[in-house]
Parts: structure tokens; sequence; C-alpha cells
């Protein structure tokens, strides 16, 4: 199977629903090949501008240019996209090779060019075999690979996937995004995906864009955005974030002196040179609990107040002695100290990974798998 260069470029994208502005001018470039994700809570704009892209919406303003060719007045049909969405969309009637070869009658190719292009396209879904069943014969796995094989027969150079693994059980979900991967590496075609799943985002993509308000917050590798969140909005959105209010001294060399209560605290990594009212971010994994009366830099004492078990791992949530609340992931590795609510602790926050942030991001309201670290 083949595809063409599938460059994707948008310029000042906007689109308004009456007084609602769901897109608010977005520029983006997504080079062929790439696995680009939108990432975001609903309502963000990420399926708006994958509609947009697809041609099922008409912009307000701005161009979508598909290898450097103006699309955005260009109807649905006439766009080499293709999209698969969370709804399988299957003829009941039809088997599995009717359902990927139907998109094919429309296209001038011969019925051993189509039956060829049937075949390997279920090969490469994983369902050769079982192209004379039913779709009611098949698993909801099986079932969103017959759609995305029907996507792929046609060989777009662009596949939009429209939070394509929603409906599956959780352990499913993870087996596909795998595969989802490995196709869009075999293929080489750009994929441009739509999820509010965090793990989804971290799994497989080369990029990611968190969106909020019509806007991208931060575009980057998933690490980058991990690792280097530039808002509290992305720190709570890709994964789980402690987040502090802190009194910040930037010092001018990338890091900040913070006040913290009675204690201070020394940070490598500032966002900007912030002076005043600010944020203290670290992972949860990143935070290390140590005997009750450690001492020296960035260690405050605590005292445990919940433990949770999550099998592979345990979520500590520890008091400090300012009030705030910090989460902390000790891994179960039949090493660690087994802790038990009440226990005194001293908390270490090593400077290396505590980010500065400013404080005017509010935490989103409907993060799917991680709550932030609550101040009381």
């Amino acid at each position: 199977m083949s595809a063409g260069k599938g460059d994707i470029k948008l310029d000042g994208l906007v689109k308004r629903y009456g007084e609602v502005v769901a897109v608010n001018g977005i520029d983006l470039d997504v080079p062929g090949g790439e696995f680009f994700t939108m990432l975001g809570p609903s309502g963000c704009g990420k399926t708006t501008t994958l509609r947009l892209i697809a041609g099922f919406e008409r912009p307000d303003e701005g161009e979508i240019l598909l290898d450097g060719v103006d699309m955005s007045r260009t109807p649905p049909h006439r766009r080499n996209v293709n999209t698969v969405f969370q709804s399988y969309a299957l003829f009941p009637h039809k088997t599995v090779e009717e359902n990927v070869g139907f998109g094919l009658r429309y296209q001038k190719v011969s019925k051993a060019d189509a039956a060829r292009r049937v075949g390997e396209a279920m090969e490469l879904v994983r369902l050769g075999g079982l192209g004379h069943r039913k779709p009611g014969q098949l698993s909801g796995g099986q079932q969103q690979r017959v759609a995305l094989a029907r996507a792929l027969v046609l060989e777009p150079p662009v596949l939009l996937l429209d939070e394509p693994l929603g409906a599956l059980d959780a352990r499913l979900r993870i087996d596909l995004q795998v595969e989802l991967k490995r196709i869009q590496e075999t293929l080489e075609v750009t994929f441009i995906y739509v999820t509010h799943d965090q793990d989804e985002a971290l799994t497989m993509s080369d990029r990611v864009a968190v969106m909020r308000n019509g806007n991208i917050e931060q575009c980057g590798p998933p690490q980058e955005l991990y690792e280097e969140p530039s808002t509290a909005f992305v720190a709570n959105f890709l994964g789980a974030s402690n987040l502090v209010p802190v009194q910040a001294a930037a010092d001018g060399a990338g890091g900040a002196q913070l006040t913290l209560g009675n204690f201070t605290l020394v940070a490598a990594e500032c966002a900007g040179d912030l002076r005043g009212d600010a944020l203290a971010m670290i992972r949860p994994e990143r935070v290390r609990l140590e005997p009750h009366g450690t001492t020296g830099e960035n260690r405050m004492p605590g005292m445990v107040e919940e433990v949770v078990y999550l099998g592979f791992h345990q979520d500590v949530r520890v008091r400090l002695a300012t009030g705030a609340l910090i989460r902390v992931d000790v891994p179960n590795d039949g090493d660690a100290i087994e802790y038990e609510q009440g226990n005194a602790v001293s908390v270490h926050l090593p400077p290396r990974y505590l980010r500065v942030l400013e404080t005017d991001e509010p935490a989103p309201t409907d993060q799917p798998d991680a709550a932030p670290a609550e101040v009381s």
C-alpha cells in the first residue's frame, strides 16, 4: 500500500457558532508521515478542528493546506483524506471484505487490484481469514479494525481519527494503541488523532497539541510536554501534577527561589522571570518520601493522610506542615516502605524536578484520569 506526502498546514483557522468561537485562529504545521494528536477536554475545539480538515465544517477564516494546496472550500469527497470515527458505521448485511472494499467501487480499479488492496488492508490490521464474516460476528476491537481497514484501503495520504478507541474496554484500547502506531509507521501516512485520553496521546504520538478554549495551549513531543509543561493547564491535563501556591523569585539563571510558609525551596526550572505569586509543580513520581526528621535542601515535614493501593504502585497523599496536600507515587517493587495513615515523614522535592509556573491558569474541570493536588 502507498500514499502521498500528506503535509497539513492550518493558517489562522477560525470557526464560530454564533457568538461561540470553537476554533480561535489556529496555526499548525503537520509534516507528512507524522502521528499528530490533538488532546484536550470536551469543548476545547479539537473535534471541530478535525471536522474542518475533513471538510464536514467550513471555516469562517483561514486556510487548510494539503501539500500546499488550499482545500478549505473543497467538499469532503474531493479531499484526499479519510476519517475514522468512534462509531464503526459498518454495513451489517455486508461481509468484512465487502465493507473494507466498499469505497473502491468509486475508484477506477480492476477487480483484481481491488481484491489485492482489500487483502493487504486486512492483513495490515490483522484480520486475515475473517473476510467472509459479518460485522455482528466480530468483537468490538475487530469491528474497529474493519473501519480502519476500510479507510486505509483507499490509500489516503492523511488519515483523521476522531476518538476511534473510545467505545472499547481499557485492555483492548491499550492493545489497539500499539497496533495503530505500528500501522502508521508501516504506511508512513499522516495520522491526525483526536482524544481526551492522556495515555493514548503519550503512547502513540510523535507530537501532541494540548488544546483549550479553541486555542493550542502547548505543542511538542509527548516527553517535552510532560517534563516541561508551560502552563498549569498542560501540567494537569497531561499526567498527574502537584501544584502548590508559592512566592517565587526568579534567579536569572532559569531557576527560582520559592517561599512556602516558613520554608524555602529551590527550583531548577522557572517559566519566565516570575516574581511574586506562582505555582510550584512537580510530578508525583518525582517526589521522595524519607524518614521523619530528615533535613536538607527542599525537604519538608508532613503526615500521611491517605494511601491508595493501585497494584503496581501506591498513591500516597501527604499533608505538608504548610497545609498543602502532596501526592506521591510509590512503586510497588517489593522494597518500598509500606506507609499508613498517620505516619510522619519528610517530603523531598528535588530541585531538578520542581518547575515554577504562572498562577493565572485554572486547572481543567473534566480531566480524565488524574486530579491535581489540592491546597487547604
